[in-house]
């Protein structure tokens, strides 16, 4: 005897009495506890560790499912995700171009500054020595090539070893 409306025949009709109930689906398995961190501070040094752990912190986020302050946890984790990514590209771009701009800076105030100490002190032997500006040419010129023999000179001079202090 079929049950009316389906095709497919009833249980009691095949083996003549109704079916015990079935038993409770089984529990889901617990699932495993969330993972150990060891020493490290998350992959600072630029290994691949610290994105894994990234990982591992969103799957324990998720592991009791939607309930609890989830969206709190999740939002934590991308303000942490996009500051990392921040600091390691933009946060290292932004570090060179102010040592860019402050080393051109410091390149353009000092020559002014050398060009204006050369003045001054080019007005200032003019009118210290008794000849005329020539004699102040003549002194700041052989200043100028001694300081130049003595940089010329230490061109070549290999650094002295890291450990060597040059006493016995």
């Amino acid at each position: 005897m079929e049950t009316p409306g389906t095709d497919e025949p009833s249980p009691t009709a095949e083996h003549g009495a109704a079916e015990p109930p079935s038993a409770p689906p089984p529990a889901p398995p617990t699932p495993p506890p969330p993972p150990v961190r060891t020493g490290g501070d998350g992959g600072s040094d630029g290994g691949g560790d610290g994105d894994r752990s990234r990982l591992d912190e969103v799957e324990v986020m998720f592991e009791g499912g939607l309930e609890g302050d989830w969206p709190a946890r999740a939002a934590d984790a991308i303000v942490d995700v996009v500051g990392t990514v921040r600091d390691k590209t933009t946060g290292r771009i932004t570090t060179v171009a102010r040592g860019v701009v402050f080393g051109f800076f410091a390149l353009v105030i000092g020559t002014a500054v050398a060009i204006m100490a050369i003045i001054a002190a080019i007005r200032l032997l003019d009118e210290a020595l008794p000849s005329g500006v020539w004699l102040a040419y003549l002194v700041l010129g052989v200043v100028s090539v001694l300081a130049g023999a003595l940089v010329f000179r230490k061109r070549n001079q290999p650094a002295p070893p890291a450990g060597n202090t040059g006493r016995p």
